[in-house]
């Protein structure tokens, strides 16, 4: 802890690039712990159902696994998210980048976010292009569907779906700017997602995760651990 303090106290630029873990705090499940999602018993596995082409040809089994597990509206931001904003506020941290989908770092107060999956808080009208909220598809009986009779598709990122270009660059652009990279709560293997560390050439590598991942060897500063519980101990000056 001392060493990530003095870390941050030097640093000028830092991004922090977070995944699951970082939400699992604020009661959100993470898909592939030892509880996660991928652990739990379907008729079909959660990668099929959220594929694309799951969506297109059964969108009534999509919307019911995504109301079930996908979709945490009501969830509050915690120590981790906190601390980043408060970091954010402070002019030490430039920008998240996010795997995560809650839209909670922005409710923290957290301003310069690229959510590389999208978010469930934003959700359009296929037909017409209107937005609805979260609540809106969580009430929705069956397939949410527009005023216009258009189905509304949640703004998320599904498997066989690209990441969105101008997001990907803006966040290559805050890495590769960093002076100090902080990766939290990603055991970093979901592609291409992971791949954005590698634009990194800043002073420090910083990796706080509960599990050893497969880049603790090149890491700066390796902390086991939850990561709201450690970052909840930094001082912000």
């Amino acid at each position: 802890m001392k060493q990530l303090q003095e870390i941050i106290n030097q640093s000028k630029n830092i991004v922090f690039f977070g995944g699951a873990g970082v939400s699992t705090e604020s009661g959100i499940p993470d898909f592939r712990s030892v509880d996660g999602l991928y652990h739990q018993k379907y008729d079909e596995p959660p990668e099929t159902i959220l594929s694309h082409t799951y969506y297109v040809r059964k969108p009534e089994a999509f919307f019911r696994f995504y109301k079930d597990k996908i979709l945490f509206f009501d969830k509050k931001p915690n120590a981790a998210h906190l601390k980043l904003a408060e970091l954010e506020a402070a002019g030490k941290l430039k920008a998240v980048v996010t795997q995560n989908i809650d839209g909670l770092h922005q409710a923290a107060g957290s301003k310069n976010v690229f959510e590389l999956h999208g978010s469930i808080l934003r959700n359009y009208c296929e037909k017409c292009g209107k937005f609805h909220s979260a609540r809106f598809m969580y009430e929705a009986a069956g397939i949410p569907t527009c005023e216009c009779g258009g189905r509304v598709k949640p703004d998320v990122v599904l498997y066989e779906e690209g990441l969105d270009a101008g997001i990907m660059q803006g966040a290559i652009r805050a890495i590769a700017g960093a002076d100090t990279l902080i990766i939290g709560g990603t055991s970093l293997v979901v592609y291409p997602a992971a791949g954005l560390i590698d634009y990194f050439n800043g002073k420090n590598l910083v990796l706080i995760n509960k599990e050893v991942t497969a880049r603790d060897t090149h890491a700066d500063l390796v902390i086991q651990g939850k990561i709201g519980e450690i970052l909840s101990q930094i001082e912000v000056g």
